[in-house]
């Protein structure tokens, strides 16, 4: 069993063993698949939409990343996350360094289609690059009026 995500004359179907396929509904070419997958998405002025990344199993919120056309295809393409990196102004393989990857279970597109959720198995349980769990760890004390520092590795 999978799960199957219409896009126009595509169908992106998310297998159980975790790979994206990708199946024609007619003889149109991988490249207008492509297209008709992205053109689904509100990109916004710099060519990028927001990604709200979560854990599968958990439902942690592990972080917030942008992507561009060529991170979604790439994201696609491997299984795991590649986002946009903006102060870098390239690609990003998540975890490429650290080791902390992220492997793609599901993607889902909101309502507008303006945000993308992934949802991933985070290797080793670190997102952040703090190394943390989360970069969600400050929380807003309204009575104290601070931000509370919730981190699990606090210096």
């Amino acid at each position: 069993m999978g799960y199957c995500v219409k896009f126009y004359t595509s169908v992106y179907w998310l297998a159980p063993n975790n790979s994206v396929k990708i199946e024609q509904m007619s003889d149109i070419d991988k490249k207008s698949q492509d297209q008709a997958l992205l053109e689904a998405i509100t990109w916004n002025d710099q060519g990028l939409v927001p990604v709200v990344t979560q854990e599968i199993d958990s439902g942690d919120v592990l972080m917030m990343a942008w992507m561009n056309r060529d991170a979604l295809l790439e994201t696609m393409r491997l299984g795991e996350a590649v986002y946009w990196t903006r102060s870098r102004q390239k690609l990003w393989h998540k975890g490429e360094e650290s080791g902390h990857t992220q492997k793609v279970k599901e993607i889902r597109l909101d309502c507008d289609g303006d945000t993308i959720l992934l949802k991933v198995e985070q290797k080793d349980g670190i997102a952040c690059h703090t190394g943390e769990h989360s970069c969600f760890f400050l929380r807003w004390d309204e009575a104290k009026n601070i931000w509370l520092d919730e981190s699990k590795n606090k210096k």
